[in-house]
């Protein structure tokens, strides 16, 4: 459908060249076909995106909806087809989209310069990039929700069950222990990813589920700033969480992957930031009381 809409506005340029008021009215239907291709695309994967629906946050209703993922114990698959649905997505985002698009601005030299067209003329490809983006966007997100649920479905994997039993003296050790099953559930979740999706959406998946993963021991933290008796098990927990997401997504990509992809996200980060703040102001107490 595409090329389609590509060779008709080869056909166009002849007549937008003479009447150039005309591209206005090309934008908008190609936008508007736009719009029902990625209509026509979600009702075809339709079955497969019903589940990720519950996941994506609307304005009315979240806490509603934030409950009833809690209750649910149903394990999520990543289903092939959701691999083709998304990288499809992605395709007309980055590739198809962007061909009817750069057509368009080609046109806007054609305008007057001080024309009343020309400041109106790519709001509605501008419209349809958005729709594009924010769909992806959702997308992914709720795809790391049903994933991170996962890791609730039972006492083993809940990381922050396993934080909250770890002591004080737990080294590094006993906390990779306990992690144990969680850390082989994440890498079974990874490798399902790699088999579904291409490699720029498995990375991008991938950070974000790191991410979520991290969240957990960010919040676990925040919420226990005056107790100092989890910190050594959450440090550990994060090392141990970046380890697992690494090695797994280079032992996948190998050579494909860059440097960047294996940053650690931002609330791995904020999380470190919370041990290293508390640690050094304990140095600086001390050093203070010993003067």
């Amino acid at each position: 459908m595409f090329e389609k809409m590509t060779r008709m506005l080869l056909e166009y340029e002849v007549v937008i060249n003479r009447w150039p008021h005309y591209t206005l009215i090309l934008e908008n239907a190609a936008a508007n076909v736009e719009r029902a291709i990625i209509k026509a695309l979600e009702r075809q994967y339709n079955d497969i995106l019903t589940p990720l629906r519950d996941s994506i946050p609307k304005k009315i209703g979240i806490q509603v909806q934030k409950l009833a993922r809690r209750q649910s114990t149903t394990h999520y698959s990543i289903p092939s087809q959701l691999g083709t649905f998304l990288n499809t997505m992605k395709r007309i985002l980055d590739v198809l989209h962007c061909r009817i698009e750069d057509k368009l601005k080609s046109w806007n030299s054609y305008f007057p310069v001080n024309g009343d067209h020309k400041s109106t003329f790519g709001e509605q490809m501008n419209a349809v990039t958005v729709l594009l983006r924010t769909k992806y966007k959702n997308y992914i997100q709720a795809i790391v929700v049903k994933l991170a649920s996962n890791m609730q479905a039972n006492r083993s994997t809940r990381l922050q069950r396993i934080l909250e039993d770890t002591k004080e003296a737990d080294g590094e050790a006993d906390i990779r222990e306990k992690m144990q099953i969680l850390g082989a559930q994440l890498s079974d979740s990874i490798s399902n990813l790699h088999e579904a999706f291409t490699s720029q959406i498995f990375v991008a998946i991938c950070r974000a589920f790191w991410d979520k993963m991290g969240q957990i021991v960010l919040k676990f933290l925040e919420g226990r700033k005056e107790n100092r008796i989890w910190y050594n098990g959450s440090y550990h927990a994060l090392g141990i969480l970046d380890d697992i997401y690494a090695s797994q997504m280079q032992r996948l990509l190998g050579n494909a992957l860059q440097e960047k992809d294996l940053e650690p996200p931002r609330s791995i980060i904020e999380a470190r930031s919370i041990l290293s703040r508390d640690t050094t102001n304990r140095m600086e107490s001390s050093t203070y009381l010993y003067f």
